[in-house]
């Protein structure tokens, strides 16, 4: 961490959010070095500089924390909204811990979301150069054929550039509709739905399985929990990263 803004310590620290250390601080409660300091964006070094809230010292929080949501519908991959809509902040775990999505989903795409605030583990869960597997089930018009299927894995020329599913089965059809089973190494933006769109099978329904060795067990939509440390380290192994 070494030289950071002393607000971002105070977060990082757990306190609070950025913005009420902020205020913390304005209101003269921390001191550095014995001595108060009334600017949130004065540069400490946390390997030298003590700093004190209310006479107490403070040390970062280095827990790191991951949980998955089973996102409903209608909610905003994103922590906050100018228009009021939900988002995944209406569903993260009590404790006043900030957490982020590692990636997005549409909001009207359900399943699994991964919560944390590690940002080296959520940017290589992001990053389509680690080709870390996600798995989706979708819900399409009509019945999907191995001609269609074929052409969704061998890639699909989409406005911004191809893109291809890592392999596609269908789980169910009765000839209105099909039930599909996708997976992707990569997360573009509605990708499998112009996917699906461009093969003639438009999505109705689309709901995320999986992330890498993560799924959802019997959480149900909406609900929240905390990933095990067996899970961690299984993804974090998935990603290159190793064991804690």
């Amino acid at each position: 961490m070494s030289r950071i803004r002393l607000n971002r310590f105070l977060a990082l620290s757990g306190i609070a959010s950025r913005r009420k250390c902020e205020v913390i601080i304005g209101d003269g409660r921390v001191r550095v070095n014995g001595e108060v300091v009334t600017t949130p964006a004065k540069i400490i070094d946390t390997s030298r500089d003590m700093v004190e809230l209310d006479g107490r010292p403070v040390a970062p929080d280095t827990t790191r924390r991951y949980y998955v949501l089973n996102k409903p519908t209608g909610v905003l991959s994103t922590l906050s909204d100018p228009r009021g809509r939900p988002t995944l902040t209406d569903y993260c775990p009590p404790g006043g811990v900030r957490l982020y999505p590692a990636g997005r989903l549409d909001a009207d795409t359900t399943g699994l979301v991964l919560l944390t605030d590690d940002g080296k583990l959520a940017y290589r869960v992001m990053h389509p150069s680690f080709s870390l597997e996600k798995k989706y089930l979708a819900l399409v018009t009509g019945e999907i054929g191995s001609r269609a299927m074929r052409r969704l894995v061998d890639g699909i020329d989409l406005d911004d550039r191809p893109a291809h599913a890592l392999s596609v089965s269908c789980v169910a059809s009765d000839g209105h509709e099909s039930v599909v089973r996708l997976s992707l190494g990569e997360g573009r933006k509605r990708q499998i739905r112009r996917m699906c769109q461009a093969v003639g099978h438009p999505v109705r329904e689309l709901h995320r399985e999986a992330i890498g060795p993560l799924g959802l067990g019997d959480l149900d939509i909406g609900n929240t929990r905390e990933l095990s440390t067996f899970e961690v380290r299984k993804l974090r192994r998935a990603i290159g990263l190793g064991d804690f």
